[in-house]
């Protein structure tokens, strides 16, 4: 099987992440998250931690519309004004997602890497969700939080990360044209959704 590679994004408290995981531990191949920001930040010699910051503190007011040779991993000089701004950060996040995408085989979450790689061979874009009060429950579980603190936070994380697709895509982070896979966590489970993608690969993405 030629190299591949398989993008997750997710709703808060879905677990998408931990099929993200599973997943990449299943088929053998590397699992990328923060690594990307580590991995911008070595590659750009800007500190990790404003890559780190820029997703935390995202917000409606700095929405731009992105040049689109930023999607073919094109990044700022270091002489420019806009060296250390968002974009940029944006910029060398996409260059490393594509470098990946190019070198190995992976399994990716968010960051909007279904958008960056959509137009590369062999990408299988997911899309994990699961109804709210279940996520609210989750994340109660999983941060020993009240109900309403569970379901601010829940809130709170999506619409950073569906501000942070907009911005950078001037899309719809959770609409399903933008996938190829959508699942709902809680009706299917983990284990359903990992066999289902691995049958899929199998057959789809054999060389």
């Amino acid at each position: 099987m030629k190299n591949y590679v398989i993008t997750i994004a997710r709703e808060n408290g879905s677990g998408g992440r931990a099929i993200g995981e599973a997943l990449a531990g299943r088929l053998g191949i590397p699992f990328y998250n923060r690594d990307i920001l580590r991995m911008a930040a070595d590659d750009s010699g800007i500190n990790e931690q404003l890559f780190a910051n820029a997703e935390k503190s995202f917000r409606n007011s700095l929405l731009f519309r992105v040049a689109k040779d930023a999607y073919n991993g094109e990044v700022i000089p270091p002489d420019s004004d806009n060296f250390v701004s968002n974009e940029n950060l944006f910029r060398y996040q996409a260059k490393v997602m594509l470098g990946l995408a190019e070198n190995e085989s992976c399994v990716m979450i968010g960051r909007c890497a279904d958008f960056i790689l959509r137009d590369r061979p062999n990408v299988l874009r997911v899309f994990i969700h699961a109804p709210e009060e279940v996520r609210v429950k989750t994340l109660m579980k999983r941060a020993s939080l009240s109900e309403a603190e569970a379901r601010r936070q829940m809130r709170r994380v999506d619409k950073r990360r569906a501000d942070y697709y907009r911005a950078f895509t001037g899309s719809d982070w959770r609409d399903a044209g933008h996938y190829d896979m959508c699942f709902d966590s809680d009706h299917m489970g983990q284990e359903k959704i990992l066999r289902f993608i691995i049958g899929y690969m199998g057959v789809c993405f054999e060389d």
